[in-house]
């Protein structure tokens, strides 16, 4: 009678654990359970060729914030030729405010997708589920507060950023307009980190490219068909970043790895302090960015208007090449968000040789396309620059002095932005923090401070690839010291096999 109880109670026990094929129960001759094993499917990112899953994460991620960045780029174009230059301008001085935006959302995005990373490789779900939740609830609240802020402040931010008398009217409209699209952009952004992170790089693209396809278009429709102006630039802006909001909004029904649902909303103080710890480095690198910008745009004016170019000139071709810039800025940034849930998982499986593999690959595809920048703004400026509109004979010497100058360092551009996700990834707060702050504020500003003083315009040219060269230097001593200390870790997670 014994046995036979024994024997039911063995197969309950099969039979109730084997349906969700969490448990192999393996039975000797005896009736004795031999063995309890795990048989969940480990995750890709822990053992899959790093190669591929760069392709799949990388490739959608370099493409989406490339794709991204034609928001503003092809607003500049369009505007260049319907407008002319100081519509470019009008459109640089308002690009701080979105540059915020853009910050707040690696704030929270990196933050969220990092610590999301981190707790499935060390399957910690529920964890998961409430940094998605308190993310998304941080995302909405922020947009709403930063868009009153815009709309109340609008012509003091304005003329923070550098605004002269001449370009002000424009960027007013500009900016009056496109504002109310930014809660949208800094929601789609955010979600399109998550999405990534949840296993779908190629949903995530869509959101981001729909959006964009969809901005050129109506770019055209209202500039050059309705005849709107700024405005119309504007509006196509505004009406694109929706579109990539509701597309977002209708992955989260399908989540891969858990349903979202209403009781996972809600911010939970620990977690959003958390989520904020790991996306600060980020969120930084961007607010900072957004600081340079401010003072390069007031350098530009005022040193401008001391030389033969004058204030406007100046403002125009920076714009111009901020743009060229965020192209930059989207390649290497989507290639280390793309990175980012390789790194994080693993660093939380202690697979410490796959997460110093995985850098190092991304390193040498940034550097190729950083190589390739470098060489068509020094051997073709001024046919990039054309590509924006025309100008006067002062406006194209500057663009390509603009450019072979300020831009030199562009070659090492591929190193710091991926060293910066690589320690936000990985948890590495304050080496991330520093990096972050090092190239664009505790370099770049005090220089573009006092070098102009004695050189004038030219100075505040030279200040770029001053701080490009030094904050290359510093990347590749920290994440030395970072690998080394990886290096003593696996051998210890070897040593205990």
């Amino acid at each position: 009678m014994k046995e036979r109880l024994k024997a039911i109670w063995l197969l309950l026990v099969f039979f109730s654990w084997g349906k969700e094929g969490k448990i192999k129960t393996k039975i000797c001759s005896g009736g004795k359970v031999m063995e309890e094993k795990n048989i969940m499917q480990e995750n890709p990112l822990g053992y899959a060729p790093l190669g591929g899953l760069m392709r799949k994460f990388a490739i959608p991620s370099i493409i989406s914030m490339l794709v991204n960045s034609l928001y503003n780029m092809t607003d500049q174009i369009f505007i260049g030729h319907k407008i002319g230059m100081l519509g470019n301008a009008a459109t640089n001085v308002a690009f701080p405010v979105t540059m915020l935006m853009i910050a707040f959302a690696q704030l929270i995005g990196v933050g969220t997708a990092a610590n999301f990373n981190i707790s499935l490789g060390a399957k910690r779900t529920e964890d998961a589920k409430k940094y998605i939740g308190t993310g998304l609830t941080m995302t909405g609240i922020i947009g709403l507060l930063f868009l009153v802020f815009v709309l109340l402040f609008q012509t003091p931010l304005l003329k923070v950023c550098g605004a002269t008398e001449n370009v002000l009217p424009l960027a007013e409209t500009y900016l009056g307009i496109t504002a109310i699209g930014l809660p949208f952009m800094l929601f789609s952004s955010m979600a399109s980190m998550i999405i990534r992170a949840d296993g779908s790089p190629s949903y995530s693209m869509t959101c981001t490219v729909s959006g964009a396809v969809l901005n050129v278009f109506l770019d055209w429709l209202f500039l050059f068909v309705f005849h709107w102006g700024i405005e119309g630039a504007a509006l196509a802006t505004a009406i694109s970043q929706f579109v990539s909001f509701l597309l977002c909004i209708c992955y989260f029904p399908k989540f891969r790895t858990f349903p979202i649902t209403r009781n996972m909303l809600g911010i939970r103080k620990s977690y959003a302090t958390k989520i904020a710890k790991l996306g600060t480095s980020n969120f930084l690198n961007h607010t900072i960015m957004m600081a340079v910008a401010i003072v390069l745009n007031n350098s530009l004016a005022h040193y401008g208007a001391l030389s033969v170019y004058g204030k406007d000139i100046p403002l125009a071709v920076s714009g111009v090449a901020t743009k060229l810039n965020s192209i930059m800025v989207a390649f290497v940034v989507g290639l280390a968000h793309g990175c980012q849930p390789i790194l994080g998982f693993n660093i939380g499986a202690k697979k410490y040789d796959r997460v110093k593999a995985t850098y190092k690959m991304a390193v040498k595809i940034g550097m190729c396309f950083s190589v390739a920048a470098f060489l068509l703004f020094q051997c073709f400026p001024q046919k990039v620059i054309s590509v924006f509109g025309a100008g006067d004979p002062l406006y194209f010497a500057f663009a390509e002095k603009y450019l072979r100058i300020y831009m030199f360092m562009v070659f090492t551009f591929g190193l710091q932005p991926i060293t910066v996700n690589y320690f936000t990834s990985i948890g590495a707060v304050k080496q991330g923090i520093v990096l972050s702050a090092s190239r664009q504020g505790f370099i770049l500003i005090p220089i573009l401070l006092i070098l102009p003083l004695k050189f004038g315009l030219e100075g505040v040219l030279f200040a770029g690839p001053i701080a490009d060269g030094l904050a290359a230097l510093l990347s590749i001593t920290m994440v030395t010291i970072n690998f080394r200390s990886l290096t003593k870790k696996q051998e210890e997670v070897e040593k205990t096999a």
